[in-house]
């Protein structure tokens, strides 16, 4: 079964006003949540903090008009693909190695259960 990823956003930090604009965003915090789809799930995740540079250049969206869509898109933007292709990578691992731990600790050969 192929994992899925969730990204979501838990907070952004703005400026007040920055280049004639009101409540430009340059800090989100996000987390991704991978998932093997089992049931029930495995699942590992990922938060981490992503600093966005405001381009007055581009077209700027009001505070209250964005989506969570385009603030991940932010934070992948500033991740690069090969970032956002480590992050869920890195998930993989993190699910893998729940359903096939790399290291056990099983009972001391010479201990006995209680009876």
């Amino acid at each position: 079964m192929t994992n899925t990823y969730t990204w979501t956003v838990n907070w952004m930090n703005c400026y007040p006003t920055a280049e004639s604009q009101t409540d430009v965003v340059f800090q989100v915090s996000w987390t991704c949540l991978g998932s093997n789809g089992a049931t029930p799930p495995v699942t590992a995740s990922i938060t981490n903090v992503a600093n966005i540079i405001y381009n007055p250049n581009e077209p700027f969206i009001p505070y209250a008009q964005l989506t969570q869509d385009v603030v991940i898109g932010w934070v992948q933007e500033d991740m690069t693909p090969t970032g956002v292709a480590a992050t869920e990578a890195a998930l993989d691992t993190g699910i893998a190695n729940q359903v096939n731990p790399p290291v056990v600790s099983p009972p001391l050969p010479w201990a006995t259960a209680a009876t």
